[in-house]
Parts: structure tokens; sequence; C-alpha cells
């Protein structure tokens, strides 16, 4: 009577537990690309970034072309003039490599000025997110476009177009 009795109990709360949970989908590729201040900050750092990989290639180039003219006179120079030779393009590579670890390194300018205009819009897009779920109740929400493993989802879960009424940009 008691197995029956333990086995009825855990029965019911599975049943409870698995009816309360409540689940949407989002597509942030989605949403992102319907928010205009995303494109204008994504074209805004596209800008950016080209104009940086211009200066570093042209550092970069300045670099081969000084090591190239050492090749041509090298036969001419003094032993002095080698070394000062040689000395001027590693400290040139050396500006080039720098410069482009200003630019684009971990904590470089374009990371920076990335989270200074996308994370707002990151961060208003989350907690529309946040809003959204929590009005309806749900207990998770997973993005379809970072989320490979999905295979198919029912159109009726994606709260997409809810999330960008959110934020006022109504499809």
């Amino acid at each position: 009577m008691k197995k029956i009795i333990l086995i009825l109990a855990i029965a019911f709360a599975a049943a409870l537990g698995a009816n309360a949970q409540k689940f949407a989908m989002v597509d942030m590729d989605y949403i992102l690309r319907n928010v205009p201040q995303y494109e204008m900050a994504n074209e805004q750092l596209n800008q950016l970034s080209q104009r940086w990989q211009r200066e570093v290639e042209e550092a970069g180039k300045e670099a081969e072309n000084m090591y190239q003219s050492y090749l041509a006179d090298k036969v001419f120079l003094t032993a002095e003039q080698v070394k000062k030779r040689e000395e001027e393009i590693v400290a040139k590579e050396k500006a080039a490599t720098e410069l482009r670890y200003k630019y684009f390194g971990p904590e470089g300018e374009l990371y920076q000025k990335r989270q200074t205009l996308l994370k707002p819009i990151q961060d208003d897009v989350y907690n529309a997110v946040k809003k959204v779920s929590e009005e309806r109740g749900y207990q998770a929400v997973f993005d379809r476009a970072s989320a490979s493993d999905i295979v198919f989802a029912s159109p009726r879960i994606d709260i997409s177009n809810e999330v960008l009424a959110r934020l006022g940009y109504s499809k």
C-alpha cells in the first residue's frame, strides 16, 4: 500500500512539474536586424574597422618596403649601417604589430567601441525578452539563432515579434 501511494505521489508530482514548465523561442538575429539603431551601429563599426585595417596594412607595407630597400642596398652598406637599418625595420614591424593590437586586440578600440555602441541595444532587447517572458509566464526562452541543436520549433512559441513590439518596432 505504501509503495502504491508513493508511486502515485511521484507520478502526480512529475505530471504537475511537466505541466508547469512553459518555454518560448526568440530569433535574436531577426530581432536585431529589425532594430535600426543596431544596423546603424554595425555599419559604423564596419567603417571604423575598415579604416583601421587600412592603417594597419599601410604600416605593414611601410615595413615591407623598408625591408626590400634594405635588401637592395645591403651590399653597399657598412656593418654599422646594416645594424641601424635592421633596427629601424624591426621597430617599424613592431609598431605595425602594436597598431594592430591597439585596434583589434582583445581589449582594443574596436572591442571597446562595439561595447559602447551595441551593448545598450542588446541590453534593451534582453530586457524586452525578460518582460515578455515574465508577463506570459515562461520559465525559459531559447535563442533560435544560436541554438544549433534545435531541429524544429513550432512558430507558435516564437515571441520575436512580441519582443520587437515591446521595443517599439511592430512587425
